[in-house]
């Protein structure tokens, strides 16, 4: 028999949560548009739906919180930030931002002009948007493995060098100003890069003269994968392979709200001189000073402290191996998951769990919202809703993968919480075919998924 282990961590501090009623929630998720952005958070029971933002801090970065320097410039946290990107990441330079998107706009900005093309493996929402709003084109340049829920690759998320390189052949490498990869890929469930993969990614870049940069925001997360599953790194620590990655990019945007364990923040991290100076130029308009960018001194000091925390082997094993303890159970049941069992998310197979509902009918959107209906357990969708519309034609962009994504906050819950997620989707699983479809009644220019409205199909 297996000995039993716990969470690596004592808990200190306890919020309130509460069960409502069914018929509450029926009449909850009615108001919200059958959204579940457009909850009221105190009326859900266990909330999944992001890992952004909604983590618990410990004890030493609550201390960190009451030495924030609040200077408007050249604060003392701003250099604790920096020490702490330069020691574990290894960028020579860092602006700090708002959050993650605050990143992505500095950086579109800077090196994406009109006609460019952005390579990627797999699109992430805000990240495609900022691209576009500077005149880009993104390119998916993923394994094919990516967009097959069933696939039981062990590096889904790893780029198809022959796909780049049938980029650069058709449009140029002049109109590639970089290829982003993400470290993992959230919207291929969570699904980690191997360091060959970024190894041949970097020797096409070199070849080329194209940047390479990363959207690291949940590195570390890849670094345990590829700690578990890569020959040669089984014995080194998370520290180690996450420096060892990031010494193959020009420079990364970082949301510091999931990997570095804190509330708001982010940053751009980068190696190139004159792009430190165009983001210091452009974060003054956009964000605020180089020395702070959007975020108190306190919110630097914290993250600062989670970037230490986020490495430590314990705490990361845990954070894993939670996530996997909730997917265990629907496969035992049966249950369409996305394989294997991604890094911060647990990932329903919305075509396969709902196969009656057609994809134009939202079928991801619609068992969210059953979720929620049936426990007070919120998800999100990540399917068509997510990808949104052509901005050629204006059609829906018909994505491979219908999911619904059950994410874990860091250090929030408990495994009995787990339990209470995993009995909820195995009694919709029993009940699937009662779930109807949805249409769409409200429609946001971009990013629909945040705030779209919607009315069941009766």
């Amino acid at each position: 028999m297996q000995r039993p282990w716990a969470e690596p961590y004592k808990i200190k501090a306890v919020e309130p949560i509460r069960m409502t009623t069914r018929e509450y929630r029926e009449q909850a998720i009615r108001e919200a548009g059958y959204n579940t952005f457009l909850l009221r958070s105190e009326d859900v029971y266990i909330d999944l739906l992001t890992d952004s933002g909604t983590n618990a801090m410990s004890d030493r970065q609550w201390g960190a919180l009451m030495m924030g320097d609040e200077a408007y410039a050249g604060a003392r946290s701003f250099f604790r930030l920096e020490e702490a990107v330069r020691e574990i990441y290894g960028f020579k330079y860092v602006v700090p931002t708002h959050q993650g998107r605050g990143a992505e706009h500095l950086i579109s900005r800077i090196l994406i002009k009109p006609g460019d093309y952005i390579p990627g493996n797999m699109y992430f929402t805000t990240t495609r948007t900022h691209q576009e709003l500077q005149g880009g084109t993104f390119v998916d340049v993923i394994i094919d493995e990516a967009h097959d829920p069933q696939a039981n690759h062990p590096f889904k998320g790893n780029v198809d060098i022959a796909k780049f390189e049938a980029l650069i052949d058709r449009v140029g490498a002049d109109k590639i100003p970089y290829i982003n990869v993400a470290l993992t890929v959230n919207m291929a469930g969570g699904q980690p890069v191997s360091m060959a993969n970024l190894r041949e990614v970097r020797k096409v870049c070199d070849r080329h003269g194209i940047r390479m940069w990363s959207d690291a925001t949940r590195a570390v997360e890849n670094a345990y994968f590829i700690k578990e599953r890569e020959e040669g790194y089984q014995d080194k620590p998370v520290r180690e392979i996450l420096k060892e990655m990031m010494s193959y990019f020009d420079g990364c945007t970082m949301s510091g709200k999931k990997d570095c364990l804190v509330n708001i923040g982010g940053f751009l991290a980068m190696n190139e001189e004159w792009i430190l100076q165009k983001a210091r130029e452009q974060v003054v308009i956009f964000e605020g000073m180089p020395t702070y960018g959007g975020l108190a001194g306190r919110d630097m000091e914290a993250i600062a402290q989670g970037i230490y925390e986020m490495v430590d082997d314990d705490y990361i094993a845990h954070r894993i191996h939670q996530v996997r303890y909730l997917g265990e159970q629907l496969l035992e049941a049966g249950i369409p998951i996305v394989q294997p069992i991604g890094g911060h998310a647990v990932f329903l197979d919305a075509r396969a769990f709902l196969p009656h509902i057609p994809q134009d009918q939202f079928p991801a959107q619609a068992l969210a919202a059953a979720l929620y209906v049936d426990s007070g357990v919120r998800a999100m969708e990540r399917g068509i809703v997510s990808a949104g519309r052509n901005p050629q034609t204006g059609e829906h962009n018909y994505p491979k993968l219908e999911l619904v994504r059950l994410t874990i906050p860091r250090r929030v819950y408990t495994d009995r919480h787990m339990d209470v997620v995993a009995y909820s989707v195995k009694h919709l699983w029993k009940e699937r075919d009662t779930i109807r479809g949805l249409r769409m009644v409200y429609e946001p220019p971009t990013l629909r998924f945040f705030t779209a409205r919607f009315e069941p199909i009766s």
